[in-house]
């Protein structure tokens, strides 16, 4: 990595912020509504609550509930104002967190840490997950050392749950199940797995990170959802990402638990340092309050009225999508989607080449594997674009039907031969370098 060090003399703000808008210029553009992913875009004014509450408490530290009361009062706000809507009682408790990652992490941390005190026999600790399920379940895995085991997904890409009763042994800890599943939009058989979670004594998540600020109102409006949330018996923890659907500014989710003595193994405390006690709820020590105060303000700003309202135009704007794809030759939907995020496939040509043409026309997607396949994440501030991205879709399979393979882009190409890799070993180092390579000058 090429050295850079400090200036040596600082620069003017109009220097330093005119150098910021520079460097982003060739950043995804997310405010014209052409980008599917990472960014959750809605109203203006809403983005403008989150932004304001965010900048008005920046400076606080959510590291401390008695320095700044504030942010603990609007910390618990969100927890119960969350838990509420996903149908938990008055003893579901929860914390904010950075991001669906870290709820993930943490409800692992407390499940673990929970059988060994209540299951000390098991010494391998094992967790039981979709092939579906958030990588951050194998990166949670990873790191506090337990054992995921990865279970197939059928035709409808839901698990099922007599392969996850197969495969629970003596040192389960875990089942999980996606409201919905982040690669298809489709809600796993929650109920059935509650079922296995009571009769094996074993712990049940729900990944509604993507879900759960969605499906809730969704069953409002008269979807038919599925059961998913705390109403269902055996779910023993929820994670829902307020910076997504909830539309607060990034980062901020939320981990729910039944009670507190479910949560309680999330914790951290060391009474032994020398400068004082010292615990945390969640993964971080220093936390912003920015995040926590605009979570608070966009759920407030908002209200029920405010998020039934978002979500009828997310839910027909996602409707309208799907079935002008499927009306396109070709180009098919995979599987029942049930929220606002879903994979585009093909028959007839090489996806990624379609990818690569929807890019050359300004738009900005995600390439999947296992199939291969386009996903799409819709947000309410694409309902002004359905016509216009659906003439592209149906212009781009055609450019894609006469695209010669060696013209597909160096992303394509690598996309396709990460997928088609028989030695995941292979894959995996490859991943590695590429992500070295990235993340340097």
């Amino acid at each position: 990595m090429n050295p850079i060090r400090l200036p040596g003399n600082g620069s003017s703000r109009e220097e330093v912020f005119a150098r910021l808008e520079d460097h982003r210029q060739d950043d995804a553009n997310w405010k014209d509504a052409r980008m599917f992913a990472f960014v959750y875009r809605t109203d203006d004014d809403i983005m403008e609550v989150g932004r304001e509450a965010f900048s008005r408490f920046i400076t606080e530290n959510g590291l401390s509930p008695f320095a700044f009361p504030s942010l603990r009062r609007f910390e618990t706000e969100v927890v119960a104002m969350t838990a509420a809507m996903l149908n938990g009682d008055g003893e579901v408790v929860g914390n904010v967190t950075s991001g669906g990652t870290e709820s993930i992490l943490m409800a692992v941390k407390a499940v673990r840490d929970r059988a060994r005190e209540h299951k000390p026999h098991i010494r391998t600790p094992e967790m039981i997950i979709p092939t579906t399920a958030h990588p951050a379940w194998d990166k949670a895995g990873h790191l506090l050392d337990v054992h995921v085991i990865h279970i197939p997904v059928g035709e409808d890409f839901r698990v099922d749950p007599q392969a996850v009763k197969a495969a629970i042994s003596t040192d389960t800890i875990l089942l999980v199940g996606s409201a919905p599943t982040y690669p298809h939009g489709v809600v796993d058989p929650i109920e059935a797995l509650g079922g296995l979670a009571l009769e094996f004594d074993l712990w049940l998540h729900v990944d509604a990170c993507v879900g759960g600020f969605v499906l809730p109102f969704a069953r409002t409006l008269g979807y038919d959802i599925p059961p998913f949330d705390f109403a269902v018996p055996g779910v023993t923890s929820i994670s829902a990402d307020v910076h997504k659907f909830g539309y607060a500014p990034k980062g901020v989710s939320t981990v729910l638990y039944r009670n507190g003595d479910h949560r309680k193994h999330q914790f951290y405390v060391y009474t032994e340092w020398p400068g004082g006690i010292y615990g945390t709820p969640t993964l971080s020590g220093a936390r912003t309050g920015g995040a926590v105060a605009a979570a608070w303000a966009v759920m407030n700003y908002l209200g029920e009225e405010g998020y039934l309202r978002v979500t009828r135009t997310l839910l027909e704007t996602t409707s309208r999508i799907i079935d002008g794809i499927n009306a396109i030759p070709g180009l098919r939907v995979l599987g029942r989607p049930q929220s606002s995020v879903f994979a585009v496939a093909s028959d007839e040509v090489n996806i990624f080449a379609v990818t690569d043409a929807m890019k050359r026309r300004g738009w900005y997607m995600e390439n999947q594997q296992f199939p291969a396949s386009i996903h799409i994440t819709v947000s309410p501030g694409h309902s002004e674009v359905v016509d216009a991205l659906l003439r592209d879709f149906a212009a781009a399979i055609d450019e894609a039907r006469d695209l010669p393979e060696s013209d597909l882009s160096e992303a394509a190409v690598m996309y396709g031969m990460m997928g088609t890799l028989p030695d995941r070993a292979m894959a995996k180092e490859f991943a590695m370098q590429y992500l070295d390579g990235v993340y340097r000058l």
